[in-house]
């Protein structure tokens, strides 16, 4: 039976600019004496908060990111649902606040993409970005973990991230995460510290940053707000093994499962920024890339470190591309979902 589609909404899906617009509608639920209140989809609007209110002052917040898509039999998915629901309450156990429940979480949203699924057209080149996030509410100036906390899904059409390769700098000053920190959680406090690094860099011409392990300064850890990967010689894979300096990435988890069906070996190890420079000045063919739920892969076609630019392989068989494609394709239901990732709404 085919699907009959909603009308889209009066909003130019040509031009528009990614997380300025949200969608009509928005969950929301509380939590307070130890427990969550059912959810509520409300129209989308402002919040009120006290000044008080802990998340101000102390960076109790976690957020995910994830993606809703239009398949080609008109039906709708949320890819790797589970997974994003699992990562986030890892982030939520670091930073101390208490973790969203399945119910909630599978429940509400799907729900609200019902309540939202005209916007999600029938475009390959779109998606419906999805923001689930949890604050820390509780009126009160004190150094501890909050009692009361906000859940809220928001969300917004998304097209491509990045429209162009990259540019990328080797950051050599500051640091993204240590040892023992929270660099493995999606907390804010950790995109609030990289503003500056890749302020400067863009100040300085660039796109993105690549960060350095905080011990040594040798090894390249991710990209921005990305895991970052390289191809070499079109035969094998590498990106850096997860920690807790390195988010668990979900779009560098299914890349890594679908490599070896394209023919690629996986090699997950640490690699330092002069191994990286010794391979291009050798002449091997390396792809670099950033990946990440927002960009899905960005490719990069130069690395700058210490002053000097190094070309990196952004050819139109560059086997990146393949890995992008795949991606899309299980996502739309054109090939076939092995790995059970796809949840149909």
């Amino acid at each position: 039976m085919q699907t009959i589609l909603s009308p889209k909404p009066s909003f130019d899906f040509d031009n528009f600019t990614f997380g300025v617009q949200a969608t009509d509608r928005m969950l929301v639920a509380h939590y307070g004496q130890s427990a969550w209140q059912d959810y509520k989809i409300v129209p989308f609007g402002e919040i009120t908060l006290s000044p008080l209110a802990m998340c101000f002052h102390y960076g109790q917040t976690v957020f995910e990111g994830m993606k809703a898509y239009r398949m080609v039999d008109g039906g709708i998915n949320l890819f790797r649902m589970g997974k994003h629901h699992e990562r986030l309450n890892r982030s939520l156990r670091r930073m101390a606040m208490p973790e969203v429940p399945a119910s909630l979480f599978i429940e509400g949203l799907t729900e609200l993409i019902r309540q939202e699924e005209k916007w999600i057209i029938d475009n390959p080149d779109y998606s419906l970005y999805i923001r689930p996030f949890v604050i820390a509410t509780e009126p009160r100036l004190g150094v501890d973990a909050a009692e009361e906390y906000l859940f809220m899904i928001v969300l917004s059409p998304l097209k491509s991230y990045y429209s162009k390769n990259l540019r990328v700098k080797v950051e050599t000053e500051y640091i993204r995460a240590a040892h023992g920190g929270a660099g493995s959680a999606k907390n804010g406090g950790n995109y609030g510290a990289s503003m500056l690094p890749q302020r400067l860099a863009k100040k300085a011409g660039f796109d993105q940053i690549l960060w350095l392990d905080a011990a040594e300064r040798k090894y390249v850890e991710e990209s921005g707000t990305m895991n970052i990967m390289f191809i070499l010689d079109g035969k094998t894979l590498i990106t850096p093994p997860t920690g807790d300096t390195i988010l668990d990435g979900i779009t560098r988890d299914s890349l890594l499962r679908l490599a070896p069906l394209q023919g690629l070996e996986v090699e997950e190890i640490r690699v330092s920024v002069s191994e990286l420079i010794d391979w291009i000045d050798a002449g091997v063919r390396v792809e670099a890339f950033g990946v990440g739920t927002a960009a899905v892969i960005s490719p990069f076609e130069e690395i700058s470190y210490l002053g000097k630019s190094y070309p990196t392989y952004t050819g139109k068989d560059a086997c990146m591309y393949g890995l992008k494609q795949e991606l899309s394709d299980i996502r739309r239901g054109i090939s076939e979902d092995k790995f059970e990732w796809n949840f149909r709404v």
